[in-house]
């Protein structure tokens, strides 16, 4: 566990927080957030600078992530999916038939996590599975018809949400976020 020893000072007119490690020490709970701007000065020298949350990109990310997520679940929910066997049912629409490890990357889920969720799916009768003939160790997974109409139903909903959040946006305001989302995404992967 990493453990700071924490002061507040103003340099040059901007107020810094000031950490150093230590050992053996009670961890301190650190809001940066709250303060307007900080600098965090580690004892390596290496210093960064925080701005409120409103400022960091990462937090409206999953912010909305998590809200586009929270908003989807219910609207999937009357139709007995979630957000994850949407996913699953979306990558299959749009690509066909794909391995697991395959819709593990589209969905960005743990390949096992995707396996219970084929598992499951198969069970509810919205997905087949077969080996593959080109290679033993893939399972690759196609839509059922019941699988196909669940994609559209929760296709359509996905739209409407779509619709909704999106209204005031022009055509290029969204492109240019498209591509600012996916050169973020590229620089993590």
């Amino acid at each position: 566990m990493l453990c700071l020893e924490v002061g507040y000072g103003t340099v040059e007119g901007m107020q810094v927080l000031n950490a150093r490690k230590m050992t053996n020490a009670n961890p301190v709970r650190i809001d940066v957030a709250d303060a307007p701007s900080a600098t965090v000065s580690l004892e390596d020298g290496v210093e960064s600078t925080f701005s409120g949350k409103g400022d960091w990109p990462y937090y409206w990310v999953s912010r909305v992530s998590a809200l586009y997520a929270l908003e989807l679940e219910k609207r999937l929910k009357p139709i007995g999916l979630d957000v994850s066997r949407w996913r699953v049912l979306a990558s299959l629409l749009e690509h066909g038939g794909l391995g697991v490890s395959e819709i593990s990357d589209y969905c960005i889920l743990k390949l096992n996590t995707t396996t219970k969720i084929v598992q499951r799916m198969t069970a509810e009768g919205l997905v087949t599975t077969r080996g593959s003939p080109f290679d033993g160790r893939v399972t690759e997974v196609q839509l059922t018809e019941a699988g196909s109409e669940a994609a559209l139903r929760a296709a359509r909903i996905a739209q409407q949400l779509f619709e909704r959040t999106f209204s005031d946006f022009e055509k290029d305001e969204i492109a240019q976020l498209n591509r600012l989302l996916k050169r973020l995404f590229a620089k993590l992967a």
